[in-house]
Parts: structure tokens; C-alpha cells; sequence
């Protein structure tokens, strides 16, 4: 089976899911967020055997459909007896395109799209429980998200613009969905594992979301209770680790083949900053405390200000290779690695990636973002924390800063 084939049907099961899960979550009808699923993937395969069976195989697929949908409803109009949904009757019209493709030697096809049925209707229950646990704050978060990413990504053009030929729109906003998708997901799961996610879970979804508010949220809360401090600071500590993480991923996601080059001295300073995390660990194993969930995790007005910088870092890093060469790049890095480390990473690796910058001074203008980062956060410790907090933070940060100098001087 053809690649395209599988992006079809995983395209057609993602959007049969998304509009289900809408029309469950809303109010009760008669299909959701499993029948609309079984639905696309009917119409999928039947479209995907079209030019072997003729266009008679979609008209009777769709009067069969239609015939059941109109039987169902008068039935229920009727009240003759209780209607339950569609599901059965879609999965069995589904398995019944799933034995014509069988017939006609489509054997993986048939396999993929009949195990992919039996999953949905055996996570039945699973599936339920995630729509009925969904509040009004996550429903719009899920529906901000598919906004940016499926309406206003495809129209906007995917070519250069500028004097320097670096502002891509498209790809520009491509950063602002991948921005959002990290929050917003990060955001679900920490939600979705419980309230009280011990103190490394809250550090890790709290670095996934945004390390620097975390630090400040974490920092307010040492303030009020300095008590806290212990525990504060290995929230704090953890969430500063994961950018890195986030960092690496990111890479991973935008200019993969970079990854080999790239990774390897951003992932000494994660590990050395993963030792302390450790040590602070158990000073600190027996509390626990969970960070706030965002009131917006996909914060559009956050999400359009990230896509302005992101292009702004683009323009700046354009200007000083082209004038003034490579050592400047790092006051560059500097001031935009002081409040987001996304816009620096990801601005980077598609710099690299063009060919406009070597690999050598990428990795290092990432660093001295995380370091700059640091320095940031330190800052608002000493502005909204206690001095508990501050006292913490200075050698943690202090540490994780000396062990980033000494990638920079001494890796090869």
C-alpha cells in the first residue's frame, strides 16, 4: 500500500474524530465522536475504490448511509423504541467496504481500516470519558488550535518576502501551530493525569508549557509561603531543564538532519542540569505541589506576538550575517533568548537548514539563548520570590550557567 494511501485514511480518521468529538461534546445527537469517524473512513474507502470498481460503489455507499440515517430518525421521532446512535450500523457498512477491498487482493488496506474500526469501537468507554471530562476553557483551547492550524496555515503562501528573502509567512506560522501544539497538549495531559501531579510531573508540563511562567507562578507562591522554597525551586529547576528538551524537539521537528550536529552540546548542558535537578530531588522528595493550569493554553494574542518575534529574529539574524558576520549573532541570541527560547531554536535550525548559517555558531547562538534564558528567569526570582527562593535559584542557575561557559569553551 502506498504511502499516500495511509496519510488519506489518517487524515480522514483525524478529521471524522474532531468533528464527532464537537457534536458529542455540544449536546447529544444521534451520531458522535466514534460514528462520525466510521463515517469518513467509509466515504475514504470507498473513494479509494472508485477508479478499480466504478463510481456506482460511492452512490450506493452513500444511499445505504443516508437510507440508515433517515430510518434511525424517523424511528426516534416516533418513539417507538430507544436509538442509541449509529455506531453499530457505520461499523458494519465499514467492514463491509473493508471485505470488497479484501476481495480485490487490497489486502493492507483491509487490515489497517478493519483493526482501526476494532479500536474505536473497543476504546468506546475511554473515548466518552475524555469527552464528558472536557470543559469550556479546553474546548475552545482544542478549537483555537485547529483554527490556526487548519483554516489560517493552508491559505497563507508558502514563498519568501523581504529584502533578504527569510519572511515565509507560511512557515513563519508554522512556528506559531507548533508553539501552540506543545501548550495546548502539554496543557491536556497535565489536566487529563490528575490534579495532584507530583512535583517532577508539575516541573516537566510546566517546562513544556513555559518555564518562565512557571518560574513566576512558582516564585509569587514562595513569596506568599516561603515555606515553599524547597519545593519551588525543584519546579523551577525541572521546568528550566526541559527547554532544553523542548529545544531538542523542536530541532527534531524542523530540520531533523540537523539533529546529529546540533544536539549533542545542548544535551550536555540538559544532563548537567539533570544531575542537579537530581540532587535537588532528594533534598526535596517528601513535598509535593502542583503547578496552576493556564487559564488560555492557546493564548492566540501570546501566539500571534511569538509569530512576530519569531519573523523579527529571522530579519535581525539575516541583517548581522549579512553585515557585520558571525560573532554578532550572539547578542542576537542573547536578547532573544532573555523571555522565549522557542523563537531563537526554531529561527536557527531553519537557518542551518537554508544553508545561511553553519552549524558551529547555530548550536552556540541556541546555548547562549538558554543561558540568556536563565539569566531572565533569575531576574524575575529576585523581583517576585522570596529570599529563600533567591538564595536557591542563584546557585542552581549559577551551576547550570558555569556548566553552559564550559560547553562553549571546551567542546571541539
Amino acid at each position: 500500500m502506498e504511502w499516500s494511501v495511509v496519510q488519506k485514511l489518517v487524515i480522514s480518521l483525524a478529521l471524522g474524530l474532531l468533528v464527532g468529538f464537537q457534536r458529542e461534546w455540544s449536546a447529544p445527537h444521534v451520531a458522535g465522536i466514534r460514528t462520525f469517524a466510521l463515517v469518513t473512513l467509509f466515504g475514504t474507502v470507498m473513494g479509494l475504490l472508485l477508479s478499480s470498481l466504478g463510481e456506482w460503489i460511492v452512490i450506493a455507499g452513500v444511499l445505504a448511509l443516508t437510507s440508515m440515517i433517515v430510518v434511525v430518525n424517523v424511528m426516534k421521532s416516533a418513539g417507538r423504541h430507544e436509538v442509541h446512535g449509529l455506531t453499530t450500523q457505520v461499523a458494519a457498512l465499514v467492514m463491509y467496504a473493508v471485505g470488497v477491498t479484501v476481495a480485490i487482493d487490497q489486502f493492507a488496506l483491509a487490515v489497517l481500516v478493519g483493526a482501526g474500526v476494532a479500536m474505536l469501537l473497543h476504546w468506546k468507554q475511554p473515548l466518552h470519558v475524555f469527552v464528558q471530562r472536557i470543559g469550556d476553557k479546553d474546548i475552545r483551547a482544542i478549537f483555537q488550535l485547529v483554527l490556526i492550524g487548519l483554516i489560517v496555515l493552508p491559505v497563507l503562501p508558502n514563498r519568501a518576502f523581504g529584502p533578504y528573502g527569510v519572511l515565509n509567512p507560511y512557515e513563519i506560522w508554522l512556528m506559531v501551530v507548533l508553539i501552540c501544539g506543545i501548550s495546548v497538549g502539554s496543557y491536556l495531559a497535565q489536566k487529563f493525569l490528575g490534579a495532584k501531579a507530583g512535583t517532577v510531573l508539575s516541573g516537566i508540563f510546566g517546562g513544556m508549557i513555559s518555564s518562565t511562567a512557571t518560574t513566576v507562578s512558582n516564585s509569587r507562591h514562595a513569596k506568599r509561603s516561603p515555606e515553599a522554597s524547597n519545593l519551588a525551586s525543584l519546579v523551577i529547576m525541572i521546568a528550566s531543564t526541559i527547554v532544553f528538551a523542548r529545544v531538542i524537539l523542536e530541532i527534531a521537528v524542523v530540520a531533523p538532519e540537523t539533529l546529529r550536529l546540533l544536539v549533542p552540546p545542548i544535551a550536555t548542558l540538559m544532563l548537567i542540569m539533570v544531575v542537579i535537578c537530581g540532587v535537588l530531588y532528594f533534598i526535596t522528595r517528601n513535598k509535593n505541589r502542583e503547578i496552576p493550569l493556564p487559564e488560555d493554553p492557546a493564548d492566540l494574542k501570546a501566539a500571534i506576538l511569538f509569530g512576530i518575534l519569531y519573523a523579527a529574529v529571522l530579519f535581525a539574524v539575516a541583517i548581522v550575517k549579512e553585515h557585520f558576520g558571525d560573532r554578532t549573532l550572539y547578542g542576537v541570541a542573547a536578547l532573544s533568548g532573555l523571555t522565549d527560547m522557542d523563537a531563537i531554536t526554531l529561527s536557527t535550525a531553519r537557518m542551518i537548514k537554508a544553508d545561511r548559517l553553519d552549524v558551529d555558531t547555530g548550536w552556540r547562538m541556541i546555548l547562549v539563548g538558554g543561558m540568556s534564558n536563565l539569566v531572565f528567569k533569575g531576574f524575575a526570582v529576585a523581583f517576585l520570590g522570596s529570599r529563600q527562593l533567591l538564595r536557591r535559584i542563584a546557585v542552581l542557575f549559577g551551576l547550570s550557567f558555569l556548566g553552559g561557559v564550559l560547553v562553549l569553551i571546551f567542546w571541539p
